[in-house]
């Protein structure tokens, strides 16, 4: 099978489509005929080797980029459940090191636990960008624990990540503070934020004209880190995306997520497909390219801008 291969770390020339055995499903597997992969900055990290800043006990190279896959399955396991069947649409979350590598591949083998059936309404394209990051921002919000009424406050609210964290708030009955460019006003709005405020790093002094007593918590999908912790209540919390622990202050509390601690959670992967289905999370893709143009998709991620998700097409 043609995979996309990372050898060495580097910049996006690294990327390299190589010739793989088809891989076989285990016990409590199944097998995806890849359609469609999302480009996540995940992957960029992996490429670049600056996961290796984060995950200090990640294998050395090569690997197979890529969290989120959606296709279709053709392989199922000895010991597999009935949930899951051959000719089943499917979307999958999958690790980079773990035995089967990532989603940058024509087949990719996940854990059962690990797939659920694709959003129905939704092309394969769109359904490869759900879970990693709604799955991300769903983790972000157990951990903070807040109740329907409190208020939130979400960073880069047009990227993928901030896209979801606006729609689950929302369906958590949370009242959304959001950031936005002029460019970006009218997506952030349709997203559901109560409020819009221009993104910069001064959003925390701008929060807390509209929030005095400051807001319960943020989601920090822009990566301010200690430039919005003056947005926050004394006591409240703070969600990142990359591992930032502080230091913080006033007794707020920092929550790295690390989306590889849900990645066989069913139940909240289930919860997510329910959601994307009756349109409480809205699937962006920004552009679909072909498999062998990996290395566009992410100089573009990289250059910044990407409203939505690129997603390769392992179709052709």
């Amino acid at each position: 099978m043609r995979a996309i291969a990372v050898e060495e770390f580097g910049g996006p020339e690294v990327l390299k489509i190589i010739e793989l055995p088809e891989p076989q499903p285990g016990p409590g597997e199944v097998r995806i005929r890849v359609h469609a992969a999302a480009v996540n900055p995940t992957d960029v990290l992996l490429r670049s080797g600056e996961i290796a800043r984060l995950i200090p006990q990640i294998p050395p190279p090569p690997y197979i980029p890529g969290m989120d896959a959606a296709g279709v399955i053709d392989a199922v396991g000895p010991g597999s459940d009935d949930r899951l069947k051959i000719g089943d649409e499917v979307i999958a979350i999958v690790t980079p090191y773990g035995p089967h590598k990532g989603a940058y591949a024509e087949q990719v083998v996940a854990p059962a636990a690990s797939v659920v059936r694709a959003p129905k309404g939704s092309d394969l394209a769109a359904a490869s960008t759900l879970l990693m990051n709604a799955l991300t921002v769903r983790l972000g919000l157990d951990a903070l624990g807040l109740q329907p009424g409190q208020t939130i406050a979400v960073t880069g609210a047009a990227g993928a990540v901030g896209g979801y964290a606006i729609e689950l708030a929302k369906t958590d009955g949370l009242r959304v503070i959001a950031d936005a460019s002029p460019a970006d006003h009218g997506l952030v709005e349709r997203l559901g934020a109560d409020v819009i405020l221009e993104r910069g790093d001064d959003l925390a002094r701008r929060i807390r004209e509209v929030v005095p007593q400051g807001v319960d918590a943020v989601i920090d999908a822009a990566m301010l880190h200690e430039r919005i912790l003056p947005a926050i209540v004394d006591g409240g919390g703070i969600v990142t995306v990359r591992g930032w622990k502080g230091p913080t202050e006033r007794g707020i509390v920092a929550h790295p997520v690390f989306v590889g601690t849900g990645l066989t959670d069913t139940a909240k992967l289930e919860h997510l497909r329910q959601q994307a289905e009756e349109g409480k999370l809205t699937l962006r893709v920004a552009r679909v390219l072909p498999a062998a143009e990996a290395a566009e998709a992410h100089r573009l991620l990289e250059a910044g801008g990407v409203r939505g998700r690129l997603v390769l097409d392992f179709r052709a």
